[in-house]
């Protein structure tokens, strides 16, 4: 199996800037990167604690009228190979939401696929080291 680790967990908000100062200055995590997403609407930034590598996204523009339990966007599981762990995955019949692969200004390339319950899963191939 070529999953490696859970990778981040997306968090939809309304306010990038303010989600940013509350994860930062009130729960102590760093700011690690920030992106404007490849489809022109969505923006990116990704944070984390020191020393440890699963890391929070949080995406605006996406969609912020959610009920409140339904913020989490989606868990993402790093991989080194994104197409082959395509290819596992469609062999066990796997269902997949994205049709095509996505990549982003950094490089970083990533597909969406479903949980057994509908939930969003990712399988993210990270240019960030």
């Amino acid at each position: 199996m070529a999953i490696k680790k859970l990778e981040h967990v997306g968090l939809m908000v309304k306010d990038l800037e303010a989600s940013i100062a509350f994860y930062t200055e009130v729960i102590g995590m760093e700011l690690k990167g920030k992106l404007a997403h490849s489809n022109g609407v969505i923006t990116l930034a990704f944070l984390g604690f020191p020393g440890t590598e699963t890391e929070l996204e949080l995406i605006q523009g996406y969609s912020d009228s959610l009920p409140v339990e339904g913020k989490v966007h989606h868990l993402a599981f790093s991989v080194d190979n994104l197409e082959a762990e395509i290819d596992r995955l469609k062999q066990l019949h796997v269902s997949f939401i994205d049709q095509e692969i996505t990549t982003l200004p950094n490089g970083s390339r990533y597909m969406f696929f479903k949980g057994p319950d509908g939930e969003w899963l990712e399988l993210f191939e990270s240019t960030r080291t």
